[in-house]
Formats: structure tokens, sequence, C-alpha cells
């Protein structure tokens, strides 16, 4: 008997998909708050996940979109990252990762458009590396190297998008693909030292990007629970309430585990 897909919103950029006997988590961020991250771009979490680490089932894969921010990857995600069977993510974070030496499974790098295929059970999914930038061209000195993914599991196509500013490399995933689900980073970045310039999408962007893909349906994340996260999350029921998107956005509830 096939097991029905699941997806759990943990928070930020943190989900839990259950896709048949696999178990995937996104992004892991999983510190309580309010938390305070010193640096040259501070950080401030302001809301804790619905989940934590003792949460978790045990993983067969984590997608790290980038280990650079820790809203994407925090003190105690590392612990939870660690006990997964693997891990996908950029060449430099999985080089980071295994010197790191805490990991317990298979750490590996995707360069854009590479696959790689991850079995547990009598699961198995199909997993591309996509174009992900974190930042205005010519920022990716400072942001580091991100990725998206595209996993394929059960004749259907999901997206997570990772970190990124709208950009035309995007646009070749929807040629690429027939996604069904689109999970989309949002929230508008911005710190008080880089003006106007934006290291996430906004609602529109992020409206304009599921045009573009073609998705059918499109869960936003990363979009609170951070000071950086600047943009008013009613921004995006306003950016998909056009007539050509209505019907498409869907909201998570944080920590339920919701039919995918």
């Amino acid at each position: 008997m096939t097991r029905p897909a699941t997806v759990t919103y943990v928070g930020t950029a943190t989900v839990l998909l259950r896709l048949g006997d696999l178990t995937v988590l996104t992004d892991p961020a999983f510190d309580p708050a309010p938390a305070d991250y010193p640096g040259a771009r501070p950080l401030r979490r302001t809301a804790g996940p619905a989940l934590t680490p003792d949460d978790m089932p045990p993983l067969d894969l984590v997608l790290l979109s980038h280990d650079q921010h820790v809203d994407n990857l925090d003190h105690a995600g590392r612990e939870v990252l660690a006990r997964a069977a693997t891990v996908l993510t950029t060449p430099e974070a999985a080089e980071r990762l295994r010197a790191d030496g805490r990991a317990t499974g298979r750490v590996e790098g995707l360069a854009r458009w590479e696959t790689r295929r991850v079995t547990a059970g009598a699961t198995t999914v199909t997993v591309t590396a996509t174009p992900a930038r974190h930042g205005p061209e010519g920022t990716e000195h400072v942001t580091g190297p991100v990725t998206g993914f595209v996993v394929e599991h059960d004749g259907r196509a999901l997206y997570f998008s990772g970190d990124t500013v709208r950009h035309d490399a995007l646009a070749e995933i929807g040629t690429r693909f027939s996604l069904d689900t689109a999970f989309l980073h949002l929230g508008d970045a911005h710190f008080p030292t880089t003006g106007d310039r934006a290291f996430s999408l906004s609602a529109h962007e992020g409206a304009a990007l599921a045009r573009t893909l073609g998705a059918r349906t499109v869960v936003p994340l990363h979009f609170d629970s951070w000071d950086h996260l600047s943009e008013d999350p009613a921004r995006i029921d306003e950016a998909f309430s056009v007539p050509d998107l209505v019907g498409r956005l869907r909201r998570l509830r944080p920590g339920a585990a919701e039919a995918l």
C-alpha cells in the first residue's frame, strides 16, 4: 500500500515532507526564539519553529539550499542535519559540512542541473539542483552560492526555490519541468547596511515567478519570524489575488501534517 504524501511547515524555510517511504527535510533551522546572531549583517529570530529537533523522524534526505546563513541552517539545525542519511546541497557547502565531521550520512554537492536519485524503502525520488542567486548581480562574493531543488516523485515535480532573487536563469526551470507545487522563499530580505538591495523574492516577484514557472500551486516560505524579512506577509495574499493567479496560493499551517 502506497503511503500518502504529506507536508509539514516547521517555520522559515524548513519543511518536512513524507513522500511514500522517504522522509525529506529542507533548510533545517530549529533554534528557539528570540535569538540573536552577530556578524557583518546581524540576524535576529523573533519567532521559533513550530516543531523541535526531538519531533523529527529519522531523515532519509536533507535538502540544504546553502549553509552560510542561520535562517537556513542554524545551530540546532546542524545537529538535525548531522543525523540525516543523505544531504544534498551546493558543492561549497558539502565541502564545509564534510570538513566539520559531524554528519554521519552521505553529503553531496550538486552543480546546477545535476541530478541524484535517493531511495528509501519502496520509494525513489529524483532530485535536480536548480539555479538560485541570493542577491543582486555582483553580490555573489558576499552572499555565497545557493541552490534550489526540483524533487520528482510519483509523477509530480516539487520545486524549492532556495533563497533567491528573480533573475533570467530561473525561467529554464519552467521549461524543463511541469511543476505541481512551487515552494518559494519570499520575505523581501533587506539589511540596514545594504540599502534598498533585496536578497530574497518579494511577494510581487514571487507572483511573477509563479507565472514564469507555470506552477499549479505556490506555497510561500521564508516570509516571517526574522527581522530581515521586511515585507508584510499580507502582501503575499494581495499579489496572488489577481485573476490569473487566484486559487494557486496555498498557505500551510505551522506544525500540521497536510496532504500534499
